[in-house]
């Protein structure tokens, strides 16, 4: 049985932020029938994640089935990337449930949040205050309909770790 976390913060004023994407997608998953799977909502702010995860992963055999969804700001909107056993890559809330877990041993499905300019090139916000306006913004229009798609492929990745494995969800979702 795979775990299924969604990092966010809880309240209403994140419910639709960027830094919520791992939210937003559990809810959708919430909706779908998947089988081999428990999804876990959790009541701890993003930067808190691990101690939510820790409550459900009591050891490092278990957080190998456990996977993490969560913004990226590496990644523009609408790409996803399957990982594991990777670092935090500065990502305070990944790296609350490594620090909890003391492993990077678990999946990881990362979601995209940065803007693009019209050719398709990341437009990262740069400094603090920016990345922090940007991640604690409101999905524009535009990016909640990219985000719809997102949610079914994250969907597709999940059901292509339960049934066939992660080395082939990764080849298949990772392009």
């Amino acid at each position: 049985m795979y775990i299924i976390v969604g990092l966010g913060n809880p309240g209403d004023q994140y419910a639709r932020t960027r830094h919520n994407t791992g939210r937003l997608t559990l809810e959708y998953l919430t909706k779908k029938e998947l089988t081999g799977i428990k999804l876990v909502h959790l009541d701890t702010f993003m930067n808190k994640s691990g101690s939510g995860v820790a409550k459900v992963v009591k050891n490092k055999k278990a957080a190998e089935k456990l996977i993490v969804i969560y913004d990226d700001l590496d990644l523009p909107i609408g790409t996803l990337k399957v990982s594991y056993n990777r670092s935090s890559g500065g990502h305070r809330g990944l790296e609350s449930v490594i620090r909890a877990l003391k492993t990077e041993g678990f999946i990881r499905i990362r979601i995209g949040i940065s803007p693009v300019t019209p050719s398709g090139k990341i437009k990262k916000p740069k400094g603090e205050a920016a990345v922090e306006k940007h991640i604690l913004g409101e999905f524009k229009k535009s990016e909640t309909e990219i985000l719809k798609k997102v949610f079914k492929r994250a969907q597709g990745a999940v059901e292509a770790i339960v049934e066939h494995g992660l080395t082939r969800a990764m080849t298949e979702f990772n392009k």
